[in-house]
This record gives structure tokens, sequence and C-alpha cells, in this order.
């Protein structure tokens, strides 16, 4: 469906949160080394639970190298940054999108950032004043508006997604 790239992770039951998301929502899971933990860590494994082997998972020497082996169309390469300058719910997500998040306390590089452009950046909405969201809590909500955007393809239960724009033509709440 989609890929999620973790840039340096460094806290292990994000990780392993995310792998379990991955195994749920048919995304491959990009680790770009270096990890901020051993792999086998057992908060890791435990966050992961018994996902691991149903996730798609990659590992990548370092950015230079995951650039090199998947050679992602940097037009449909997003990262979600704090300095991002549109919002998730403003772009028209695809199949097979690449979805970029920096380490939990360093975010993204200026040298990984060069690789992404003003709409190709993009910010989660928050209150104002507030630094960001938790690093597995970004990854959920942001796959899971790409997936809906496209319709829960390869999804167990078919959802009609609704795109209201206005209060006023949602449906109501019964």
């Amino acid at each position: 469906m989609f890929h999620i790239v973790l840039v340096e992770p460094e806290i292990p039951p994000n990780t392993g949160n995310i792998i379990r998301l991955a195994a749920n929502t048919g995304c491959t899971l990009h680790l770009v080394e270096p990890l901020g933990f051993n792999f086998d860590d057992k908060h890791m494994r435990r966050a992961g639970l018994d996902y691991h082997e149903y996730a798609t998972l990659r590992r990548h020497a370092n950015w230079d190298a995951f650039l090199a082996a998947e050679q992602p169309n940097p037009e449909r390469l997003f990262t979600l940054t704090t300095r991002g300058t549109r919002s998730p719910f403003e772009v028209a997500f695809q199949p097979g999108d690449w979805l970029v998040f920096g380490s939990e306390t360093k975010g993204i590089s200026d040298s990984v950032r060069s690789h992404f452009t003003p709409q190709t950046s993009l910010r989660l909405p928050m209150v104002a004043g507030q630094r960001s969201l938790n690093l597995s809590n970004a990854v959920a909500i942001t796959v899971f508006e790409a997936w809906r955007q496209n319709g829960f393809a390869c999804c167990d239960t078919k959802f009609k997604p609704v795109h209201p724009t206005r209060a006023s033509e949602r449906p109501p709440i019964i």
C-alpha cells in the first residue's frame, strides 16, 4: 500500500508499534540506520507483539543507501516535520507513496530535508504552542489518512469514505 520510512528511530516501543501498524495496514516499513536501539530489544518486540512476521520490513545502512536501493519517486516522497508547510489532509495520497519520519529527538536532518520541497514537507495540525506528537501516533495518523483516501484498499471490511468539506455536509449524528 504505502511505504513508511523511519530515519534513525531511537525509541524501541515506537518502532514496535509502527511494525504492528505496518502489518495491519499492508505498508512496507523501512528502517534507516543507525537505530538508537538493538533490533532485538524486548520493549520493541513486546510493542510489536507477534506482528513482526506479518510486516514487510527493510533495513538500510543510511539515507543514501535507502535512496539507492529503493529509488523513490521524489514527487511521491513526503516527510512529516515540524517545519512542514502543508497538512497531510491537503495531499492526495496514492498507493506506493513514501511517508518519511525523523527520529524522536532530532527529527529530520538538514541533509535529509534537502530531498523534500515545500509541497512534500508536511506537518500535522496541532494546538498552538505544542512541539510535536509522539512518533508512532504521527505515523498512524498519516498512514490512516492516506489509506482512508484510497478507500482502505486491501481491508477485510469495505468502508465508504466520506469526504465532507463543510459541517453541513457531514452525516447527522444519530
